[in-house]
């Protein structure tokens, strides 16, 4: 994308949340103008930076919020195994939301936060192929999140547009145990992702990709993310000395660790103490 950052208008669903909020300082130091949408109103606005507050299910409501934006960063919804009604309502619904309100303001850029749990019954050894994984989700959030892929493919097919499905392993400011050595996105990796998502490399095209930093312990093949210019900077191993390394992870095997378990129930939230959006 040619256009000067201070021109380029970035709509962020979810902008009250821990991703978003990570992500925001970024944004601001990089010059984008960014409207923060959420069912909550962003706290501490920046200069350029907007507050919108309602719901990605409410089509006029994203119509309103997305005229005249230049890309979109679709972090809004539920991000732990909810019921099926609730993930279909936030996830599913809010996404196809927020992509057609996209189409109707001429928006060409949409990054979708996916995740690994839309392949999280696949080896952890599968994610070092080239090739894009398959979906093979393990709850119904990582449905959901099968659903959001397919809706990018959609609209990146249908309308010509850029899209970016980007399988998160774990955000967050810094990895916080073993399995996220790993897994980890770092808040200035996830910036560098939505420079990829902005520039003209694979445009138009559905582009899912590992948003996964470039960490020593790491089990993702970035090449996908780096075709459309993904080149992430960050390794986990910088925390690892406050990481307790030495207890197994008993879910190494599978992508979706835990949650691919026998434990991890279907349709309920089972980590309800983490207050994570």
């Amino acid at each position: 994308m040619s256009s000067a950052p201070h021109a380029v208008t970035i709509a962020l669903t979810g902008g009250a949340g821990m991703m978003a909020t990570l992500l925001r300082p970024y944004l601001a130091a990089a010059g984008y103008t960014t409207r923060l949408v959420d069912l909550t109103a962003a706290r501490d606005p920046r200069p350029h930076e907007s507050v919108h507050v309602g719901s990605v299910t409410d089509p006029e409501f994203m119509a309103a919020a997305l005229k005249g934006a230049t890309a979109v960063i679709h972090l809004g919804g539920l991000h732990r195994e909810k019921t099926w009604e609730e993930l279909v309502s936030t996830n599913i619904t809010g996404t196809q939301v927020t992509l057609e309100a996209a189409r109707i303001n001429g928006v060409e850029r949409v990054l979708l936060a996916s995740s690994t749990h839309a392949v999280g019954f696949h080896p952890t050894m599968a994610a070092a192929e080239d090739n894009v994984l398959i979906p093979r989700p393990d709850t119904y959030y990582g449905v959901s999140k099968a659903a959001v892929e397919a809706l990018g493919s959609l609209y990146a097919d249908k309308y010509g547009m850029k899209v970016v499905s980007a399988r998160i392993g774990t955000g967050g400011e810094r990895p916080g145990n073993l399995r996220t050595l790993g897994s980890w996105l770092s808040p200035a990796d996830s910036f560098r992702l939505v420079e990829a998502t902005l520039n003209n490399l694979g445009a138009p095209g559905h582009h899912v990709v590992w948003a996964v930093s470039a960490n020593t312990r790491g089990w993702a093949n970035l090449d996908a993310g780096k075709r459309i210019g993904f080149e992430p900077q960050d390794d986990a191993e910088a925390f690892a000395a406050g990481v307790d390394t030495t207890a197994p992870d008993e879910w190494a095997e599978l992508l979706g660790g835990a949650w691919a378990s026998d434990g991890h129930r279907v349709g309920v939230d089972n980590y309800p103490h983490l207050a994570v959006k």
